[in-house]
């Protein structure tokens, strides 16, 4: 929303924006209680979520949270809750843009700079199916296509 409001204040300068150019708040408000209802379930339930994704990805392969031999949990778990938080935050504002250009490419390339891409691939997915235990079905439509943008594609 706020990379909306952002285009928005440039395209309207100097007259009064139109009802299509407005249509975008409308959607936001209609769907702002769900938003926040999910945001807040996502921020009461972040520990277990990252405890019980830490779980699975072990239980996946706990290789996966290991550089070398060196124990990489700590790091693993910083940057899932960085990466949580961030899209949670999305959700709240509707703003996928803003996730995607402020942090999602610069997150990715550190990812491939870091050779990690199977552990990533295999903590997007788990993270998902975690969160997704904690919303009902509305608001798990909304966080989806979020949680979607931060898939380490290969491109």
């Amino acid at each position: 929303m706020l990379s909306q409001l952002a285009k928005l204040s440039v395209a309207a300068d100097g007259r009064y924006a139109t009802a299509t150019e407005l249509q975008f708040l409308r959607d936001y408000f209609k769907s702002f209680n769900l938003r926040l209802s999910a945001y807040q379930k996502i921020k009461a339930a972040e520990k277990e979520i990252i405890r019980q994704a830490q779980a699975k990805v072990q239980s996946i392969d706990a290789s996966l949270l290991s550089n070398g031999s060196e124990d990489a949990t700590s790091k693993w778990r910083l940057d899932t809750v960085r990466v949580l938080r961030h899209t949670a935050a999305a959700l709240l504002i509707n703003d996928a843009e803003r996730l995607q250009n402020r942090f999602i490419l610069w997150f990715k390339t550190v990812l491939r700079a870091m050779d990690v891409e199977r552990s990533a691939e295999i903590t997007h997915q788990v993270m998902l199916e975690v969160v997704l235990q904690y919303l009902t079905p509305e608001e798990a439509a909304l966080f989806s296509p979020l949680w979607e943008l931060n898939r380490l594609d290969k491109e």
